[in-house]
């Protein structure tokens, strides 16, 4: 280790011993060789250079040089040779701008002669002959560089001057690319071309681009001033020009399809000849020229705008325009807003059109498929874009909510489908169409509504055994729980578990009673939960008498096991299978309600009723016999009783017969009742009187538990927040909240404050 050290102790660097004598007229000597080499380099002369020669011309001087060359502290630097000596050498004695200076002044002379050539040039010449003396330029920019390669790492640094390549690029410029008579020749050639490739000619792709290259070498600022602002404004005038013509005689679809193809021209000749950073500027002139400036007379199109693409289905031309709105401002609230009102004109005209009224389950279709119809015109050409869906479920919710009966029309076609339209349907379309139900259910706004309307047709369906799969029952209502909470479908699951409690109740009276009933009529009894159920009038009639005292054995049974409890015959709810023969022997089976199998009864010990003796004999209200006997007598093929005299409608002084040539080619025969699938308007009422009965408390509770936590509130905020509360319900009034405030002020749960009376105090 010591003696290392001492090595490196004792290694010093000395100072040149002998005083180098430069030759005075060596400055002008050498530079003549070097200039000599740069013509011969733009001649294309350069491989007859004797760089052995100019080597030689200055040898004596290297010899006197030759400890210099050898200093160097880790090791030998050799010295240039040849013209890159003379170069070296100049710059080493203080002649760098003299070398600098003689070289601007050479290339510049070079340049303005090849000015005078490509200005020369004819025609499609000129682009070739400049590109030609651009490639030359460059290759003898490269030489020259590479000769000065010691002046450009030294001497142009620390003066601070423009180094050779960059020097070369800018002689470049100034003296070919923004020479007068060159400039504005080039720059309407290059326009001229893209002109003609834009009107459909094929143009040299890559000459444009090596030409376009060249200005892009030259520094951005060269780019963009000479050619990309030019060319910019002259692309708006042309799509100016040319979106005008276009929109006078296309229709929106094809103008669209024009609009598609210039853009993806424009990309396209941007990745082909111009600079990247080009396509943002040349697409925004394009949108701006053909879509832009002319969005709303495209939307508004007669007959071929969006309004007509959306009713003919027309997924391309609707996807090409939001593709292109899309690039645009507002383009795309255009296409919305247009959309959104044609969506609320029409479904106003459907949920207010009388002959669609008629149907509730065809209505309800028609929402359905008006719903499905947008969906896929969502998906498949608005990229499903969350912001149209959003449109389009503020639209249904919207014109839905125009028919106050829309909660009772829903209901009625949960029914037809439960009842029989979802038969032979796998289980995968059973959950296609219940999950359609939710999506028109989710629009409502009085759901409360329609979960009346629910619960009483769920009851026909258990009560008469109608419904089409108990699997799907159960799946809706596990959707309306989710939908809306256990509090909502706690009474509909209810009336599922009546039903199975009913059956193992049944199996339980026929085990105790069976022997002694014999051959008489069988009786099936489904025992419900007042509450669970939907509210019934109890109605009374007169049983057969073979029927009574079945059903007070079972009443007996019932609540001989079952203390505490109270039974109460629904009768107008019931159904029964009758054997009838007719005059010649025919057999058949009837399926019919209760009320139809107490008339029918009558006529085992009657040949001919009169309406008063039947009405007296049953006991059924008015109404409702009359419904029954017209059911009976009125409908063709289902006709088991005569009428006397016959018409559609039932009089008090009719009179009734057993239709001795009633026939069927089915054993078994439905006789419904004649009734309204519709409410009538009375029954509306009674049904609205119950459900904002039902509100009441709905809505007091929620006050209460909103001023429970608040402890203090104003009267705007206490509408407020029970709207909010109760919107996954119903839309509370504003008048009925103020209602149940007083009732709640009276009862004292509140109290004014004393300052301001619309200030509230919630009372503990």
């Amino acid at each position: 280790m010591s003696n290392n050290n001492q090595k490196k102790r004792n290694f010093q660097i000395e100072a040149f011993k002998h005083k180098v004598v430069v030759d005075p007229k060596y400055a002008d000597k050498t530079w003549k060789i070097l200039e000599h080499a740069i013509h011969e380099i733009y001649n294309h002369n350069a491989s007859g250079l004797s760089f052995e020669e100019l080597y030689s011309a200055n040898h004596s001087f290297q010899r006197r040089k030759r400890k210099a060359r050898r200093l160097t502290l880790h090791g030998v630097r050799r010295m240039p040779r040849g013209i890159e000596a003379n170069a070296y050498n100049m710059v080493l004695h203080k002649f760098g701008e003299k070398l600098y200076s003689g070289l601007v002044s050479t290339m510049t002379f070079h340049l303005k002669e090849i000015s005078k050539s490509i200005e020369a040039s004819q025609g499609s010449l000129f682009l070739e002959e400049l590109n030609k003396r651009w490639t030359d330029h460059n290759k003898a920019l490269q030489m020259i560089r590479d000769i000065l390669m010691y002046m450009d790492r030294t001497f142009i640094p620390s003066t601070r001057k423009t180094p050779v390549h960059e020097l070369g690029l800018n002689l470049w410029r100034d003296n070919i690319i923004h020479y007068s008579k060159i400039q504005t020749r080039l720059l309407n050639t290059l326009l001229e071309l893209v002109l003609r490739e834009r009107t459909g000619e094929v143009i040299d792709r890559g000459l444009m681009r090596s030409v376009i290259k060249m200005l892009m070498d030259l520094g951005p600022s060269v780019y963009q001033e000479d050619f990309e602002k030019p060319f910019l404004e002259v692309s708006a005038d042309f799509y100016r020009v040319e979106s005008q013509k276009f929109i006078e005689c296309c229709d929106c679809g094809d103008y669209l399809k024009k609009a598609e193809r210039r853009l993806n021209e424009e990309i396209e000749r941007v990745s082909h000849y111009l600079d990247a950073k080009s396509e943002t500027k040349i697409t925004n002139v394009v949108e701006q020229e053909m879509i832009a400036n002319h969005m709303l007379r495209l939307v508004h199109m007669e007959n071929s705008g969006l309004v007509n693409m959306l009713l003919d289905d027309k997924y391309a031309d609707l996807g090409r325009m939001y593709n292109l709105f899309h690039r645009v401002p507002n383009g795309l609230l255009t296409i919305r807003d247009v959309m959104t009102t044609h969506l609320r004109e029409t479904g106003k005209q459907l949920v207010t059109d009388p002959e669609k009224l008629k149907d509730p389950v065809e209505f309800v279709q028609c929402l359905l498929d008006q719903k499905d119809k947008y969906d896929k015109i969502i998906t498949m050409a608005f990229n499903n874009d969350k912001t149209f869906q959003n449109a389009l479920n503020s639209s249904f919710e919207f014109f839905i909510n125009l028919n106050g009966r829309s909660p009772e029309f829903i209901s009625l076609f949960v029914d037809d489908k439960l009842r029989k339209g979802l038969k032979g349907v796998s289980e995968e379309d059973v959950e296609i169409v219940l999950d359609k139900v939710m999506m028109l259910f989710r629009y409502l706004q009085e759901k409360d509504v329609y979960e009346k309307y629910y619960k009483q047709h769920l009851a026909k369906r258990l009560l008469s055994g109608k419904t089409v799969s108990d699997d799907a029952e159960r799946s809706l209502i596990v959707k309306l729980k989710t939908e809306c909470g256990y509090q909502f479908t706690s009474k509909l699951e209810g009336m599922f578990t009546d039903m199975k409690t009913s059956q193992d109740t049944m199996h339980g009276f026929y085990a105790a009673h069976g022997p002694e009933l014999g051959d008489g009529p069988t009786l099936v009894v489904h025992v419900l939960t007042t509450g669970s159920w939907p509210s019934q009038t109890t109605v009374t009639c007169n049983l057969p008498s073979e029927m009574t005292v079945l059903c007070e054995k079972f009443r007996s049974y019932y609540l001989g096991t079952h203390t505490g409890r109270r039974l109460s015959w629904q009768t107008n709810m019931g159904t029964a299978d009758l054997k009838a023969t007719f005059g010649k022997g025919q057999k058949h089976e009837l399926n019919v309600s209760t009320y139809q199998m107490c008339v029918l009864m009558l006529f085992n010990n009657s040949d001919r009723l009169s309406y008063k003796e039947i009405e007296q004999a049953t006991e059924i209200p008015s109404s409702d016999l009359k419904r029954c006997l017209q059911s009976l007598a009125c409908v063709k093929g289902k006709n088991v009783l005569r009428k006397e005299p016959m018409s559609k409608d039932i009089a008090e002084d009719d009179a009734f017969l057993v239709n001795d040539k009633f026939s069927s080619k089915f054993y078994k025969v439905k006789i419904g009742t004649v009734v309204a699938q519709k409410e009538s308007e009375p029954e509306k009422q009674e049904t609205r009187q119950r459900v904002e009965e039902d509100r009441k408390p709905q809505i007091e509770a929620a006050i209460v538990r909103i001023m429970k936590s608040r402890r203090v509130l104003d009267h705007n905020n206490i509408i407020a927040e029970v709207t909010k509360q109760l919107q996954s319900r119903f839309l509370a009034n504003p008048s009925e909240i103020k209602k149940r405030i007083e009732s709640l002020i009276e009862r004292d749960f509140l109290e004014r404050d004393n300052s301001d009376r619309r200030m509230y105090r919630y009372l503990a």
